[in-house]
């Protein structure tokens, strides 16, 4: 089992988040709450702030996209093979519509090999709390095997 997904277990939510934003501390200008985490699924709650918000108004594009990060990270950590190692290589992303609520982003790894070394495609979608899908993106993990 992935240290991550050890942690989140014994800790908790609430815990668990904290202790991912000292290890990557970017991570707290979100507030997230890692709600969700095990092999191909990871959810990642952003509360809407006025702190992460561009002058529309709305949930500002590069905090969507710390959110998408978060969750394909910690998924693909707990969805590697024991004793590999993953790093972010590249992220493609879509702005669909405006967030003016607290958003929910989620990473799937359905259909993705992780037994084997090289580059992994991660989708994660973002959805305000009316359930509109208002941000995706695809973000390329490389994988390389211990």
């Amino acid at each position: 089992m992935s240290q991550f997904l050890s942690m989140f277990n014994s800790a908790g939510p609430q815990a668990f988040s904290q202790m991912a934003c000292q290890v990557a501390p970017y991570f707290s200008t979100i507030n997230p709450l890692v709600t969700e985490l095990r092999a191909n699924a990871a959810t990642v709650q952003v509360p809407f702030r006025r702190e992460i918000t561009n002058h529309l108004g709305s949930v500002h594009a590069i905090a969507m996209c710390n959110a998408a990060e978060l969750a394909a990270g910690m998924m693909t950590d707990v969805s590697i093979p024991a004793g590999a190692r993953w790093i972010p290589k590249g992220m493609t992303v879509e702005y669909l519509a405006k967030a003016k609520t607290d958003v929910t982003a989620v990473a799937s790894g359905e259909g993705v090999d992780w037994q084997s070394a090289g580059d992994k495609i991660v989708t994660v979608d973002i959805h305000d709390t009316e359930g509109k899908h208002v941000f995706t993106a695809r973000i390329t993990m490389n994988v390389k095997l211990g």
